[in-house]
């Protein structure tokens, strides 16, 4: 008789059911040719003496093979591999890939396309003490815990549970109707449900922007530096990617304005807030004129409003989205920034023509959205219970920001220089020349996020920090400038 101590491979510490490691060993064993069409496998009374195991459990993995047609039992008589089965050239049994090695401990040998990825990895796990992220909410003044209680209650009535997948491509009508108004009040925005698609989170509204939009021939701006990931998106579309310089009033329309008389622009890709990464806010003069352009040279913009809802000092400037466009302006929004990152909640604005085609796109690469979570969103705006938390968040961040702003001035002053955003959730901090960011971010107990070789700075996110971890975090940038003050 075979070894079959040997080619069925039992490992306790799995998490995987005894009945299914036996069964799939055996599968295995066929694959390979060890155990061919027709051939005789032992009794479960005698494979369960021989693996150590109950009776019961060959019996369940002998009953999943035959279930799947691997094996034929005939009752009281024996057990056998499918006579179906085709001959396939046995292994040696020194060969490591029986119960080892997977068919994914291979790479793919058939051509596929290669996706480039940047250096920085923004979205890594980081076992480093301190964590300076690029702008993250802090969840623990979040609603979350109103939401999820919203939401466990939608889960147990009758009527949701029988809508709960109603409408969600489009995003469900109850939060397409609260958005409408909440975006009329917040945002002067003038628009009805048919101008609106949610999505999971604002990275898939640029995507789906993006693919509507683009193509080998066209061309799109965007500020320099930019959001990183939106970069990518426009170029995966086969689009020319031509960059103009942002400054401390935000992307130079002059510029653009240049472009757009030498060369087909089809769209300009803009962050009128707290631009990533810089933090600065475009300017109320560009805003005019980057409509005035738009009309003038029939371009789309599409603007990322990512984190409109903190400032700290004056009242927001009003989005692209509320000006006068011709429907030229496809407006991103996102909750991620409010609730929790992990928690993929973005919104789109544009003419009803386009969403409805962004929908059609979406069906094909997600059939819609988390219904429940959308109604429960929604009871949240309605309630008011949104309005309150950002209330009382911008009150908490604004005291970071300063907070911060004060520690940078005290302790980091000859090493760095900043300008205050007016709002968000990040500082732009650019280091001294003689102060490289490489140098700052290796072999160090802290993690910095988003930084920058090209214009040696960095993203300081303050707002999931207190008062205490600001602190640490800063005494640790500290440290470490001036040890390399010391070396260099």
């Amino acid at each position: 008789m075979l070894p079959y101590e040997h080619i069925i491979v039992i490992t306790k510490e799995s998490k995987v059911p005894v009945y299914r490691q036996i069964a799939i060993s055996i599968i295995n064993a066929i694959r390979g040719g060890t155990l061919r069409a027709g051939m005789q496998l032992p009794s479960s009374r005698e494979l369960a003496k021989t693996l150590g195991v109950h009776r019961k459990t060959v019996i369940a993995g002998y009953e999943e093979l035959e279930a799947q047609d691997w094996i034929t039992v005939v009752p009281r008589k024996h057990v056998a591999v499918s006579a179906h089965i085709p001959l396939l050239k046995p292994q040696k049994w020194s060969e490591p890939s029986i119960g080892v090695q997977t068919p994914y401990s291979k790479n793919l040998h058939v051509p596929f396309r290669i996706i480039e990825t940047h250096s920085v990895d923004e979205n890594s796990v980081s076992d480093s003490d301190i964590m300076i992220d690029d702008g993250y909410p802090d969840v623990r003044l979040s609603p979350i815990a109103d939401l999820l209680k919203i939401y466990r209650s939608l889960t147990s009535r009758k009527h949701t549970i029988k809508n709960a997948n109603v409408g969600t491509t489009r995003g469900t009508l109850k939060l397409r109707e609260e958005l409408v108004s909440y975006l009329s009040v917040t945002r002067g925005i003038n628009l009805c449900v048919d101008n609106l698609l949610i999505t999971h989170g604002a990275q898939m509204s640029i995507y789906l922007a993006a693919r509507l939009l683009l193509g080998n021939s066209s061309a799109v701006i965007v500020g320099k530096p930019n959001y990183p990931v939106a970069n990518k998106t426009f170029e995966e579309t086969g689009a020319s990617i031509i960059e103009v310089d942002v400054d401390d009033r935000g992307i130079d329309t002059d510029a653009v304005e240049k472009i757009c008389k030498r060369k087909k622009i089809d769209a300009v890709y803009v962050i009128p807030h707290h631009h990533y990464p810089t933090t600065v806010t475009l300017s109320a003069e560009r805003r005019v004129k980057l409509l005035e352009l738009s009309k003038q040279y029939v371009f789309a913009i599409i603007e990322d409003d990512y984190d409109y809802d903190y400032h700290y000092t004056s009242s927001p400037y009003l989005p692209l989205a509320s000006g006068s466009h011709n429907g030229n302006v496809i407006y991103i929004g996102s909750f991620s920034k409010i609730l929790d990152p992990s928690l993929r909640m973005g919104f789109m604005v544009a003419p009803a023509n386009f969403i409805a085609q962004c929908t059609a796109l979406r069906k094909i690469i997600d059939v819609g959205g988390d219904g429940y979570m959308q109604n429960a969103l929604a009871l949240l705006l309605k309630e008011g219970e949104l309005k309150r938390y950002l209330k009382k968040a911008k009150k908490r961040y604004h005291q970071r920001r300063d907070f911060l702003d004060t520690l940078l001035k005290e302790k980091l002053s000859r090493y760095v220089s900043y300008t205050l955003p007016t709002g968000g959730m990040a500082i732009w901090i650019k280091l001294n020349p003689d102060f490289p960011i490489t140098q700052l971010i290796t072999n160090t107990p802290f993690k910095i996020i988003r930084w920058d070789a090209d214009r040696n700075a960095f993203r300081f996110g303050f707002a999931s920090m207190d008062e205490t971890a600001l602190a640490q975090a800063v005494d640790a940038l500290e440290t470490r400038l001036t040890k390399l003050e010391l070396l260099f």
